[in-house]
């Protein structure tokens, strides 16, 4: 039996590793989780699994969660705020630690993690795209597994296993191409939050969802791709793929390319992380080849979604870069999603930011929580008036 942490576990990868958890009961124990503002999902994870540390990072949901702990006599360790996570990553017996919040806040507890020797399921790429020298570095120097749990960097892993990386002569990372695939610039003046926010293939949470449909969401698994496999960004190509069956391929100097190819369902490669070595047997749609018919390919419009381009520039350049590319676009999204910006400033900001902030070629993990920093006051000091 495993022993398994989830930071974000109230989220949409949060839940979907929540349930892969109730269909594997006798493989896994749940040690410790983290939530948001989801006192509810909070209380039945509790209730049904008995973690024995629960961190809160939103005010409200913790006193809820609080009291309710009081009045049924619960006998965990309730800790509140985002300084907190790193408890659930400080749990000893953890065998495994899920990474499944979104942003910034991933990064610390992820290396408090790999400092205590324990395998990470990687579910926040930003963690990657912003100090993903250090977390490497880290991983390599405690011996700690990085296993990927996006759907594109779990098909790279499993087309790799066996395999020799200096075999690797190129990754094809697929895309779906989001909800306006084919769209040209001036027809996306208009859009709203509640337009970026309707996927065609996947179920997703929002800020992930206005990624993918701005194609950032495909440039930060560029740069996280790059970490975890070491290829360089020349040999790493996004092809869009709106069936979106085929997860991702590898091609070998041979000329060959091995794929990996399922029914969209984030459920596969969170148990495939959280199993790995084994497989077990999954819960989720077989894929019958013979419904789909066929598969289509195209090239990503980068004129029109320039924040790919965006993420490549910024992952060639390294050091900083990939941290102000992550937080500007972080906030400018956060913006967009509150009604503030239109859509296609986010691109603008994102591209300002890279220009305007003073490069750094080998920041300290403090200079890159420091440059998020400012870049979260610059931005909403000058959109909100701070926040």
């Amino acid at each position: 039996m495993k022993n398994v942490g989830i930071i974000g576990a109230t989220g949409s990868i949060g839940s979907q590793t929540m349930e892969v958890l109730r269909e594997n009961r006798k493989a896994f124990n749940l040690t410790g989780i983290s939530s948001h503002s989801n006192y509810k999902k909070t209380i039945e994870i509790i209730e049904e699994f008995s973690p024995e540390v629960v961190v809160v990072t939103e005010d409200n949901a913790y006193d809820i969660i609080k009291d309710y702990c009081k009045d049924k006599n619960k006998k965990l360790s309730l800790y509140r705020g985002i300084e907190s996570l790193e408890k659930v990553s400080e749990i000893k017996e953890n065998d495994i630690l899920v990474t499944s919040v979104v942003g910034m806040v991933g990064l610390k507890p992820t290396m408090k993690a790999i400092e205590n020797g324990t395998t990470i399921a990687l579910a926040n790429k930003e963690t990657l795209v912003a100090g993903g020298r250090h977390v490497m570095e880290a991983a390599r120097r405690r011996n700690v597994d990085i296993l990927p749990v996006d759907s594109e960097h779990n098909a790279l892993f499993q087309c790799l296993q066996g395999e020799k990386r200096e075999d690797i002569k190129r990754l094809h990372i697929t895309a779906s191409g989001g909800p306006f695939r084919g769209k040209k610039k001036e027809e996306l003046i208009n859009i709203t939050p509640e337009d970026a926010v309707r996927h065609p293939k996947w179920n997703m949470g929002m800020k992930i969802s206005v990624d993918s449909s701005t194609l950032m969401n495909k440039g930060l698994e560029v740069i996280e791709a790059h970490w975890l496999y070491g290829v360089d960004y020349d040999k790493i190509n996004v092809v869009v793929h709106p069936e979106s069956i085929i997860h991702s391929m590898v091609e070998y100097k041979d000329n060959s390319i091995i794929a990996q190819l399922s029914n969209p369902n984030m459920k596969l490669p969170i148990q495939y992380a959280l199993t790995y070595p084994k497989r077990i047997d999954c819960n989720i749609k077989e894929l019958n080849l013979f419904d789909i018919g066929q598969l289509t390919f195209e090239r990503p419009d980068t004129d029109t979604f320039t924040c790919l381009k965006l993420a490549y520039q910024a992952g060639k350049a390294s050091g900083n870069a990939g941290v102000i590319l992550n937080t500007s676009n972080e906030v400018a999204v956060d913006l967009f999603l509150n009604g503030v910006i239109k859509y296609l400033e986010i691109n603008e900001i994102v591209e300002r930011c890279l220009n305007n902030y003073e490069y750094m070629s080998k920041p300290t993990l403090e200079d890159i929580i420091q440059i998020d920093k400012r870049i979260r006051k610059d931005l909403y000091g000058l959109y909100l008036g701070g926040k």
